[in-house]
């Protein structure tokens, strides 16, 4: 990390990428993760907190193995009969941001992401599917549960 910070012309500039780096090393960004790399990019715990939990891609608490990213943008509301985020947490005995009782996932609702031609849309680890149904949902949790798959993993 501090060569990245080194070759950088502004280190704060960095600020993204050492929390995901410290979030692939533990699997989340924890408390002390987020003090050390306060302390090599020279901000505040509080600033990069704030930069934390402003961006849905940094976790401050553990996730599962795989994180399910549900867009809760306007057009995605548009193409659903019912919630694919109420399905999910439904179908894994989940509420927002907490982890299956398998250690699996954890369903985050998350801004538009950018997917709308294939609403409703959601994102696995960063991969985009959709349009959703329960059907394609319940095949697309099947396949993680019981499958390799070349997602990358939160940890």
């Amino acid at each position: 990390m501090q060569a990245e910070i080194a070759v950088a012309e502004h280190p704060r500039e960095q600020a993204i990428n050492i929390m995901y780096a410290v979030q692939g090393h533990y699997g989340y960004l924890p408390d002390e993760g987020l003090l050390e790399a306060a302390e090599l990019l020279d901000l505040t715990p509080l600033e990069l907190e704030e930069l934390a939990t402003f961006y849905d891609f940094i976790y401050r608490r553990p996730v599962g193995k795989y994180v399910i990213h549900v867009c809760d943008g306007v057009v995605c509301w548009m193409f659903h009969e019912n919630s694919v985020f109420e399905y999910l947490c439904q179908k894994l005995g989940v509420c927002a941001g907490e982890i299956s009782a398998d250690g699996l996932f954890t369903v985050l609702p998350t801004a538009c992401i950018g997917f709308c031609d294939h609403a409703p849309a959601m994102l696995v680890n960063g991969r985009l599917y959709g349009p959703l149904t329960p059907l394609l949902i319940d095949e697309i949790l099947e396949k993680l549960k019981t499958e390799y798959c070349d997602l990358v993993v939160c940890k």
